[in-house]
């Protein structure tokens, strides 16, 4: 069986304010279709990591490198265009745009063609577009305003859109934040089958850990800026380090605690 490329290599990525130390030292590697989630206590210093893979941050030290290629404090744009999607933890949607013209919009911007959008968004990209909401379970939805969605139909079409530059990368920042239980299963399913079927890396950060230790292949642990543990989820389970730094946040994951099933 052959093993996947390694698709993101992060080495050493460091970014300080004064004198914290909001990531120190931080390195792991992602490959092509693999899950792998990235949490660790308010403060550990996630959301500092996303961003300087994303390029809305410039790390002091330390190298991004996708595919190889240096990517370390490029611009978000140039590295979206490379391939890599994000999704935020408060979705962005144009609110009196419908659903197609949503993804419309990246699928224009990710081909670097300037239109008109009032007169031309209705002609370019449709069909792509609809496939892409085919693909999220949002087909139905393609002609509705995105301000009438439901909250887990917004995330779902916000995953449409990080679709649309057909990306090597996906960072899902608390892809499920503020959605009901059954939703956030159907949405990392959704997800991960996408990912698996396209080979494309997702590392994502989320505060549920049923969501993590069901869909994660790998987890890592960031706790004030330095990785703890890396490790398959029942590694990380029982990772003592880890848990001392989880405790009372619920880490020790008990599988008879999921959804719909008995304690």
């Amino acid at each position: 069986m052959s093993v996947a490329p390694t698709l993101l290599a992060v080495e050493g990525l460091t970014k300080s304010y004064g004198g914290i130390h909001a990531v120190r030292g931080v390195s792991f590697e992602l490959r092509a279709g693999e899950i792998l989630a990235l949490i660790g206590p308010n403060g550990a210093g996630k959301s500092t990591c996303f961003d300087m893979l994303n390029g809305q941050n410039r790390p002091d030290s330390g190298h991004v490198r996708l595919l190889g290629e240096e990517i370390t404090g490029r611009k978000p744009r140039e590295i979206w265009r490379l391939g890599v999607g994000r999704t935020f933890q408060i979705t962005a949607t144009f609110a009196t745009m419908t659903v197609r013209e949503n993804v419309q919009v990246a699928l224009i911007s990710h081909e670097q063609r300037l239109f008109n959008l009032v007169g031309s968004a209705a002609r370019v990209a449709r069909e792509e577009a609809g496939r892409l909401l085919e693909l999220v379970g949002m087909g139905g939805y393609a002609d509705r305003p995105c301000g009438e969605l439901a909250y887990g139909d917004l995330k779902r079409l916000e995953l449409a859109v990080a679709l649309a530059n057909q990306p090597k990368l996906l960072l899902m920042d608390e892809p499920t934040a503020g959605m009901a239980p059954r939703e956030r299963i159907d949405l990392m399913r959704l997800t991960a089958s996408i990912a698996r079927e396209k080979s494309i890396g997702v590392l994502f950060t989320e505060h549920d850990m049923d969501v993590v230790f069901e869909h994660a292949d790998r987890i890592i642990v960031l706790n004030r800026g330095t990785l703890i543990a890396e490790g398959s989820p029942e590694a990380v389970r029982s990772n003592p380090q880890v848990q001392a730094v989880y405790l009372g946040e619920g880490l020790v994951y008990d599988a008879r605690h999921r959804e719909g099933t008995p304690a």
